[in-house]
């Protein structure tokens, strides 16, 4: 068969498109298959787990196996520092405490924010005579966890109004039980935090409470806490950090949009626990910024304090050092 100059042409353009394709189906890289184990927090999902829910990880290469239940945040990072998890969750000052104590940890996304919609609030109960940060002194204040974010928003509140940061008491209570020490005056005051506004909300039912402040009063809107990975994990793994971290924020910014599709997705999570799903009912949002997204801020709102009480040099740590870029994070093309 005799071919043309121009057949000749059509027919090596043809083959060179099908040897790309082909190259391109060979040699395309399939996601790095990747676990993330981590510590659950009763009564509410963090971003990542609602990501994970809403079908965001799925053909990702990343699943995630939940190996209980941590009592704070405190405990979550001992965790994380000791290798028995991929991530751990706390409130923005135990994670500097931590960093500083030699943990190298990044700030991968903001956990959980305060604004007025949802903020923790410190209550006691109606017709008490405490009815502002002066009156804590002297008085037993329950908390879920000491050195996390409650503990830091007492101390600083204490401080706001001239009064030495230890002048009230603070006693460790697990969530579910903190209308029930309240209501047996156990305790004079009860701090509900912002990611606790499920248990909130069902002690409200059972009969009204009297707030005495509530966290924006004395931080202001600021992110709450950080979901945080080791800088050594991520290195090892930094597509799968990006894709963690991208589609943590895409769920935060989904419960924004669609707060009742949120609490549906809560309930169903929590009964797969043994949890009750009932108090999904009263979740009022993870009071971050639009699109999951923190701010040098608010990490360098904490790092002030910390330093201003000697916990911390001056200069010794810096937001842009901690909070999760990941043009810092070389990720292979395929």
């Amino acid at each position: 068969m005799q071919i043309s100059r121009r057949s000749f042409g059509r027919m090596a353009a043809a083959a060179s498109l099908l040897l790309a394709g082909t190259a391109g189906t060979v040699f395309a890289a399939e996601p790095e298959q990747v676990t993330i184990r981590y510590l659950a927090s009763q009564g509410g999902l963090s971003g990542h787990e609602l990501a994970e829910a809403l079908g965001y990880f799925k053909d990702t290469g990343i699943t995630f196996k939940n190996v209980g239940y941590a009592q704070g945040g405190p405990a979550s990072l001992f965790a994380l520092a000791s290798g028995d998890v991929e991530l751990g969750s706390a409130a923005t000052a135990a994670v500097l405490n931590s960093i500083a104590g030699g943990n190298d940890f990044v700030a991968a996304y903001a956990s959980n924010g305060i604004n007025k919609t949802t903020e923790s609030i410190f209550y006691t109960l109606e017709g008490n005579p405490i009815k502002s940060i002066k009156d804590l002194a002297g008085k037993t204040i329950a908390v879920n966890t000491l050195g996390a974010h409650l503990d830091y928003t007492v101390r600083e509140a204490l401080h706001s109004v001239g009064l030495p940061e230890n002048a009230a008491k603070l006693v460790v209570v697990p969530g579910p039980q903190l209308e029930q020490v309240l209501r047996s005056k156990q305790v004079d005051i009860s701090a509900f935090g912002y990611w606790q506004k499920t248990f909130e909300g069902a002690a409200l039912k059972n009969g009204p409470l009297q707030k005495v402040f509530g966290d924006t009063d004395v931080l202001g809107e600021i992110a709450g806490g950080f979901v945080v990975l080791r800088r050594d994990w991520i290195k090892q793994h930094p597509a799968a950090a990006k894709t963690f971290v991208e589609k943590s924020q895409a769920a935060l910014e989904y419960a924004r949009l669609h707060p009742e599709e949120t609490k549906a997705v809560i309930a169903k999570v929590l009964a797969s626990r043994n949890e009750n799903p009932d108090i999904a009912q009263y979740f009022t949002g993870y009071g971050v910024r639009e699109g999951g997204k923190a701010v040098p801020r608010d990490l360098q709102f904490w790092i002030n304090i910390l330093a201003r009480g000697g916990v911390l040099q001056p200069g010794q740590l810096k937001a842009e050092d901690i909070l999760y870029d990941p043009a810092n994070f070389a990720v292979a093309a395929n």
